[in-house]
């Protein structure tokens, strides 16, 4: 069984982004979007280009980084079997304590799903969250920053991801 990264937020985060489950490469180097060919990171600092983002070798700088933007990162599952990196080879998984997270998360606006894999959990997210349907966080579906997702040019994910913190008021 592997098991996922702790969640990387802040009592101050506002958009929780939400991937499905860490890659080989993320697991190995235990950092999120660890794949050197993975647009998470690019696209984030392309959104932000007046504020340069730490490189790559600092980690811990741009975990820094995405916390004083009111980013905050974890994945849907906590555990699952899978060979390989694919969303599509997740087996057996079990998703991660989202009542116990809800709690340090008091500014929440938005649950942002990095992928489809991810969106597909979203009502179940929300719900172990205790956001009714009527609450204000909003759930929203992102292109995935996968290098699996090769159908969509960079420039249209930014563009996806942009209008999407926009409305969450982040840019």
């Amino acid at each position: 069984m592997l098991q996922g990264l702790a969640p990387l937020v802040a009592a101050h985060t506002r958009v929780l982004v939400l991937g499905s489950f860490p890659g080989v490469a993320s697991l190995r180097a235990q950092q999120y979007y660890g794949h050197p060919q993975n647009q998470f990171w690019r696209l984030l600092a392309a959104l932000w280009p007046r504020q340069p983002m730490p490189g790559p070798q600092d980690y811990a700088g741009r975990c820094a980084w995405v916390l004083a933007r009111g980013l905050g990162i974890w994945d849907v599952y906590a555990t699952c079997l899978r060979e390989g990196s694919l969303d599509t080879s997740i087996r057996n998984a079990r998703l991660n304590d989202f009542a116990g997270l809800r709690a340090r998360l008091p500014q929440l606006a938005a649950i942002a799903h990095n992928g489809g894999e991810s969106f597909s959990r979203a009502r179940r997210v929300r719900e172990d969250m205790g956001l009714a349907s009527g609450s204000p966080v909003a759930s929203l579906r992102l292109p995935s920053t996968s290098p699996a997702n090769a159908s969509w040019s960079f420039a249209r994910k930014c563009a996806a991801w942009e209008q999407a913190f926009t409305q969450c008021g982040l840019l």
